[in-house]
């Protein structure tokens, strides 16, 4: 079966401009939709600190890992069932690997691990050589799942995402791609999904963004799986809690791809 993992959209955190739930809201909220995903029949999730927008180019506050760890290791213990990975916008891959591997997560998602991107928060340079040498100071088995071409930027080091991909995997140290439209909700190309599920036939290649029940079979036709959130959520609106009639709809169709 294709690999379907929730994002766990968190609300504002602590110390970010947006606070203003209680955190034992925050992790409440966090829990109730992993368990939604999981009635649905999801592979995983994805916990990531979504509400902290306008997002650090680089590393976070203490605060961030602090918060995030404590709901991480909330959701691995009610779900130790499911995968579970760790994405520290807006870049910050070292504090992602610290969280995963304190609480128990399987992978991280880093969305520049090689190249530079311009995006919003200004020109990002990858964090390869950092996240990899801080793996093997833990003695960490958490994967490395990169972005191509990552949604909200613009790449800087490359013309070409499949040049990207051959870094992040041959130099960069990936484990999975993933690729995703210009923005949150929105589809990734089709040919681009062709063309890396062609490079790298054994490596996991998942949509970052735009999977929904109706376009599930066109889009997942040469990925292995996908990242899913706002097609999902009530309303189809990213910061809602999950429609589990949605989620459940998305299995059923994804399972008999």
């Amino acid at each position: 079966m294709k690999q379907l993992y929730g994002v766990l959209h968190l609300p504002a955190l602590p110390g970010s401009p947006g606070f203003r739930l209680a955190l034992e809201e925050i992790e409440a909220r966090a829990l109730r939709d992993a368990r939604v995903y999981r009635e649905a029949g999801f592979t995983g999730l994805v916990l990531e600190n979504f509400g902290d927008a306008p997002f650090l180019p680089g590393r976070v506050g203490p605060e961030t890992v602090a918060f995030m760890a404590r709901i991480a290791r909330a959701v691995r213990l009610e779900s130790p069932d499911l995968q579970l990975g760790i994405n520290v916008l807006r870049n910050d891959g070292e504090s992602a690997l610290a969280v995963a591997e304190a609480t128990g997560a399987d992978f991280i998602r880093v969305n520049v691990l090689s190249g530079v991107s311009h995006t919003d928060q200004g020109t990002i340079m990858g964090r390869a050589a950092q996240i990899l040498r801080l793996r093997r100071n833990l003695d960490s088995a958490v994967r490395i799942f990169a972005d191509v071409d990552v949604k909200h930027a613009v790449m800087a080091a490359h013309e070409d995402p499949l040049h990207q991909a051959e870094d992040l995997v041959e130099r960069g140290g990936a484990e999975a791609l993933i690729v995703s439209g210009r923005a949150t909700g929105q589809e990734p190309d089709r040919g681009l999904i062709k063309r890396l599920a062609a490079a790298f036939p054994d490596l996991p290649l998942l949509l970052g963004s735009g999977l929904a029940a109706d376009r599930a079979a066109n889009l997942l036709k040469y990925a292995t799986g996908g990242i899913v959130g706002t097609s999902v959520k009530i309303g189809r609106i990213t910061t809602n809690e999950v429609d589990l009639a949605a989620a459940a709809e998305l299995v059923a169709v994804v399972s008999n791809l």
